[in-house]
């Protein structure tokens, strides 16, 4: 057993080799919000995508696979979560989402805590999920820190793209963290950007005051990055009148390429956000209003922005978001079903499909590298066995970056070992 673990462990530590691979015959999605086509072909080289659509030519001497009809789509890019840095909420060791001892908060990198090892990653690879915008969560600042981009593959170099974002909290946990009120953090955030470009401008004669200062000089320099529209900052936000708080700062600093995250009042000022061009990674089903800043609250808010011209992405913030980014699936195929609901105002299915690939992507400025089968994109890609929006179906095949993942999870094996026991083969506190 001994040497099977060791073996096991040194298969996982060594990234595979890129693959060649066409996959033919397919109801092919391509995730940019397109139709899907039926009688597709996607290739893939040396990891990439090279292309995709009809008519595609399948170069000699790779492997083919006939899709047999079947969707074939990229990966699913989660739009907001915190997987691989915390395995259990309660458990302090296994928590590296924040740190409410330290002086830093802004320059705070979750990218080498990232274990590839949790046990949520092969869970929601197994459901299709490639790729995962992973986010630091406050605590003692308004700044959380810098977010990641990470893959979803059996190795242990799950980061894709570090430094990815910057995530920053306001309205009621903004709030908290400034002080005890929304322009405490109001003024936390303007008093961070003016000492942010200071320090953008002339690093070598920012005045740092150590720990007791507002913005460490390793804090200034994170958000220099930010200041100067080099990186997105994502801002958790629900309440309407806290986004336009926040699109008047936009006004006066139009480098920032903020992206809000939550939104559960975004419907209410849609067309406030689509003229800011400011996108979003919005919770997709809030209806219950669980605090004040979300008392508009409902499942019409994705369907509505979007009918109103603004980039909308779904993600998981508060929602389990460490280790169920698959129930994006499940809640984009809610909104396509929402769209049959008289009254109520839901996305079509490639719009669906897209805030769960390519959207998300384009958010953090990744939209060229990952979220679609466009030619030049990263090579993941998913062969599922019926529309991937309904519950029913599965993921039958997965590759990453070109690469052919393993589905297997200890969910399947517990299930497969404890669905018809056999005495003798459980452990031995199972022994009668």
């Amino acid at each position: 057993m001994k040497h099977l673990l060791l073996l096991t462990a040194a298969i996982l530590a060594t990234p595979a080799a890129a693959q060649s691979v066409a996959i033919t015959n397919a109801r092919l999605v391509i995730g940019d919000g397109s139709a899907p086509i039926d009688g597709g072909t996607v290739v893939v080289r040396n990891g990439k995508v090279v292309a995709a659509g009809v008519g595609v030519a399948v170069p000699a001497g790779i492997e083919t696979i006939d899709a047999g009809g079947r969707y074939v789509t990229p990966g699913i890019v989660a739009g907001f979560t915190r997987m691989g840095i915390v395995e259990v909420d309660g458990v302090d060791q296994t928590n590296d989402a924040g740190a409410s001892g330290s002086p830093f908060h802004a320059a705070i990198d979750i990218a080498p805590a990232v274990n590839p090892h949790t046990s949520s990653i092969p869970l929601n690879r197994a459901e299709g999920v490639t790729r995962a915008i992973v986010a630091p969560e406050n605590r003692g600042s308004i700044f959380a820190g810098l977010g990641a981009v990470i893959d979803l593959g059996a190795d242990t170099n799950p980061i894709s793209t570090p430094h990815a974002f910057q995530f920053m909290e306001y309205g009621e946990g903004g709030a908290g963290a400034a002080g005890g009120s929304r322009p405490a953090a109001l003024a936390m955030f303007k008093n961070a950007l003016v000492q942010a470009r200071a320090y953008a401008s002339n690093p070598k004669g920012y005045a740092d005051q150590g720990k007791d200062a507002l913005l460490t000089r390793a804090d200034a320099e994170a958000l220099g990055a930010v200041v100067t529209g080099k990186m997105p900052l994502l801002i958790h936000v629900e309440r309407a009148s806290d986004m336009l708080a926040l699109i008047d700062i936009k006004k006066t600093m139009p480098q920032l390429r903020m992206v809000f995250v939550g939104v559960s009042e975004g419907w209410t000022i849609a067309g406030e956000l689509a003229a800011a061009k400011i996108p979003v990674i919005a919770s997709a089903l809030n209806d219950l209003p669980e605090s004040f800043e979300s008392l508009a609250a409902t499942q019409s808010n994705v369907g509505r922005m979007k009918a109103a011209g603004v980039t909308v992405a779904i993600g998981t913030i508060n929602d389990n978001e460490a280790r169920q980014a698959r129930l994006e699936k499940q809640y984009a195929g809610n909104l396509v079903a929402l769209g049959k609901v008289p009254g109520a105002t839901g996305l079509d299915w490639n719009a669906a499909f897209a805030a769960i690939t390519s959207v998300p992507a384009e958010a953090v400025g990744l939209g060229g590298d990952i979220g679609s089968l466009k030619p030049g994109r990263q090579g993941d890609v998913v062969i599922w066995s019926g529309d991937p929006l309904e519950l029913d179906s599965a993921a039958l095949s997965v590759w990453i970056s070109g690469v052919k993942q393993p589905l297997q999870t200890r969910q399947a094996l517990l299930l497969k070992r404890y669905l018809q026991p056999q005495e003798g083969a459980l452990p031995k506190a199972y022994e009668r």
